[in-house]
């Protein structure tokens, strides 16, 4: 008798729904989720990574472990711009030498979204998917995805300004449950509209000159909420507007586009890329600047090697600006209440900063 194929992919903030729903529809076979990230999936990771890797290398491996041991067969993987492009490779043979039997696919090309190469790849997992059922849902889903993140723009500038504790993140998840079950761009298209709508006419008393901070940083501590302890929740409860550069959209969509406007922006401080998202927050600082922001929160994992790079820039524009900066970075060792304190502290200088430029 021949066992059930089960396809499963680690977790990344929100986009569980749009993944999980290109999958379903383009693969004849189970699509299971990895559990929610927890410090289950950090102990694991942690336990069979070598020493030197970055904590997304950790939470990923995790997540494969703890789904493999759910039924898991097939595992897929987005692939990154930076060495963890390379990472696939090695978590394969790591769950192989734990005794793991299952077949390993990595989505994604070296550094930019590839039409043609997503769809050999799913080729391999479906071989009779033809390619008009996969451009229309692909299609579907990266529209799912620009819809949420344009929802998630809004969240984050009036969160921390709600008048009924909880009526966003609530609101949100009843939106994400109706996304998971859209089936064409007309009924996506009301769905988004819907609940833009609704988003809109959630109550919230936001003053006009309250504190406004920008998150730069690696992408995946950017986007998954656990690596970095749910950062801009803690940011919400101080009431403070909050944005972030970098989504699926800009990965997907808008960064390869947008390396020379970047550079034009900071020609004194950068002329070439540093690899992965490094020059982009080198500009970030000085978009931020610019705008009037009150500070600024770059996170990364611990040995990002070019985020590492970026941050004597990045303190260069920072000074010149005098843009206040907190850098934080993440492992399976770091302290929450550490990370509390400094936030805390970080929060009461920019306070006094604006009483005092009043």
């Amino acid at each position: 008798m021949e066992s059930k194929e089960v396809v499963s992919f680690p977790q990344l903030g929100n986009y569980y729904v749009p993944i999980t729903f290109l999958l379903k529809r383009l693969l004849k076979k189970e699509v299971k989720m990895a559990p929610p990230m927890s410090k289950k999936t950090i102990d694991l990771g942690s336990k069979f990574s070598p020493d030197s890797v970055c904590i997304p290398f950790k939470y990923n491996l995790g997540n494969f472990i703890e789904t493999l041991d759910q039924g898991a067969t097939i595992l897929v993987q987005a692939g990154g711009g930076c060495r963890y492009g390379y990472y696939a490779e090695v978590q394969e043979q790591i769950l192989k030498d734990l005794g793991y039997h299952f077949k390993f696919y990595t989505l994604l090309d070296q550094r930019h979204f590839a039409p043609w190469y997503l769809y050999r790849t799913l080729r391999k997992i479906e071989p009779h998917l033809s390619f008009p059922k996969y451009a229309y849902y692909t299609l579907l889903a990266l529209k799912m995805v620009q819809d949420m993140d344009q929802i998630d723009h809004y969240v984050r500038a009036h969160i921390g300004f709600e008048t009924t504790e909880g009526s966003f993140e609530k609101l949100q998840q009843e939106m994400l449950t109706q996304l998971s079950k859209v089936h064409t761009f007309l009924g996506l298209h009301r769905c988004y509209k819907k609940y833009q709508k609704k988003f809109r006419n959630l109550p919230f008393q936001k003053p006009e000159h309250c504190l406004k901070v920008g998150i730069i940083g690696e992408l995946y501590t950017s986007m998954e909420p656990f690596s970095n302890y749910f950062l801009e929740k803690q940011l919400a409860k101080m009431q403070i507007e909050v944005r972030r550069f970098t989504d699926l959209t800009y990965l997907l969509f808008q960064k390869r586009y947008q390396e020379r406007k970047l550079l034009r922006k900071i020609p004194d401080y950068c002329r070439y890329t540093i690899g992965a998202d490094g020059m982009d927050n080198v500009a970030r600082c000085k978009i931020l600047a610019d705008e009037g922001y009150d500070g600024v929160i770059h996170i990364k994992p611990f040995g990002c090697t070019p985020e590492i790079g970026a941050m004597p820039i990045i303190a260069k524009v920072c000074e010149k600006e005098q843009l206040p900066i907190i850098y934080f970075s993440f492992d399976s060792n770091t302290s929450e209440v550490g990370i509390q304190t400094r936030l805390e502290a970080f929060y009461d200088m920019l306070v006094m900063r604006k009483e005092k430029s009043k």
